[in-house]
């Protein structure tokens, strides 16, 4: 449809954004006039003198920006852009698109914008108006495509992760013990659920010079692939400590030791251990900013160890005391990490050692049975997800 066009010098025209725009309207003239004026503001223009041949042009080459007439003979405007904006190619169903209209009313710019354009300008067209208009449909464009290419950096990035996250909790499920020891006279179960695929927990048993077996659990700081290191380095540690010394606060200044040494300052975890006489039940017991042990006397009261030397990695000396206790038969003790008294997500109350010690229940027929009791309370619906934490606990028993 004819229209005119108010001039505009090459001077007050923006440099910014150029791109390729697709000239679509059945008037020649009207068409010369745009082109021109566009070509000489930097722009490279295409013309298309009605709807059906501008479809079939976008399809074979798409413009960067479509100035579309509203009032054409045949196929119109608003049914040239519903099927642009509903065709399976996101790349020519988003192509930013200016509706030129003869007519200033209302109706006609809902029609524009109802068909699906992303900007209108009514005839006579204004060239400042106009420049101002597609500067801003191409740097919105230039914006998502920018976006999209973030977006899939980003999906490549994550799933890059997925896949070291995955090699991780392999390698991480090896160092884990699969299934508990068997002791004479003693059972033993354990229960490890990382917030994500891999966690900063860690546990073990080991056997010592003089013939105990040593019990230990560690929590590294953090969380995920970083924390999950540490957890490897922990067990190297802990078994390098073990084979030189047979004592629990021997294994632990030993650990403490080569974690500082390896690392620094620059990172700690907290750690206990529980070194047991397997034939008289007398264990001693070593914490390290870890949460206290907890024992469980059959028929009885619980006791509660606490930890009384610094996390590991702290201090370069710290004095690791050991605790002696009596595990008679029918006793329980259990070691585990905090994330076991975190509480549940979106939940008030947090559970601390105190609330977990009057959780155990020493008439369960077995360690197993235990845990699962605990694990009831802490977290009643039994979503393994609703911890905040990675959560391990350990727990041992002297059979009667």
């Amino acid at each position: 449809m004819a229209g005119r066009v108010r001039s505009e010098s090459k001077e007050e025209m923006s440099n910014n954004s150029r791109g390729e725009i697709l000239i679509v309207d059945d008037d020649a003239m009207s068409r010369k006039i745009l082109a021109g004026l566009l070509v000489s503001a930097g722009y490279n223009c295409r013309e298309c003198e009605n709807g059906a041949k501008a479809l079939e042009t976008i399809h074979t080459e798409q413009p960067s920006l479509l100035l579309l007439d509203l009032d054409m003979p045949r196929l119109n405007g608003d049914e040239v852009l519903k099927r642009l904006r509903s065709d399976k190619d996101p790349a020519v169903a988003q192509i930013p698109t200016i509706m030129l209209t003869g007519h200033g009313s209302e109706e006609s710019e809902v029609r524009c914008l109802k068909a699906g354009a992303d900007d209108f300008v009514t005839k006579p067209i204004n060239a400042a108006v106009l420049r101002a208009r597609i500067e801003t449909q191409l740097r919105l464009r230039s914006m998502r495509i920018q976006l999209e290419s973030q977006n899939d950096e980003l999906e490549e990035w994550r799933g890059n992760l997925e896949r070291d996250l995955a090699a991780a909790r392999l390698t991480q499920q090896s160092l884990i013990p699969q299934t508990p020891p068997t002791f004479p006279g003693w059972q033993v179960a354990a229960w490890y659920h990382p917030v994500i695929q891999v966690g900063g927990d860690i546990y073990g048993w080991l056997s010592l010079k003089d013939g105990r077996i040593l019990f230990w659990i560690a929590d590294a700081i953090g969380h995920g692939a970083a924390a999950a290191l540490l957890t490897t380095l922990a067990k190297l540690l802990f078994h390098h400590g073990s084979a030189e010394h047979h004592t629990p606060a021997g294994v632990m200044k030993a650990v403490n030791h080569d974690f500082r040494r390896i690392l620094g300052a620059h990172s700690f975890m907290t750690a206990m251990c529980a070194a047991v006489d397997l034939s008289t039940g007398r264990t001693s017991v070593v914490g390290a900013g870890h949460p206290p042990l907890l024992i469980a006397h059959h028929g009885s009261n619980t006791e509660s160890v606490p930890s009384v030397a610094p996390p590991l990695g702290l201090m370069e000396h710290p004095q690791f005391t050991e605790a002696i206790v009596d595990i008679e038969q029918g006793d329980t003790f259990l070691l585990y990490t905090d994330g076991l008294f975190g509480g549940p997500k979106g939940q008030r109350l947090r559970f601390d050692p105190k609330r977990l010690e009057k959780m155990l229940d020493s008439a369960e027929p077995n360690p197993e049975a235990l845990l699962s009791g605990i694990l009831r309370q802490v977290a009643p619906e039994n979503d393994k997800n609703a911890f905040p934490d990675d959560v391990t606990a350990l727990a041992v028993r002297r059979m009667g």
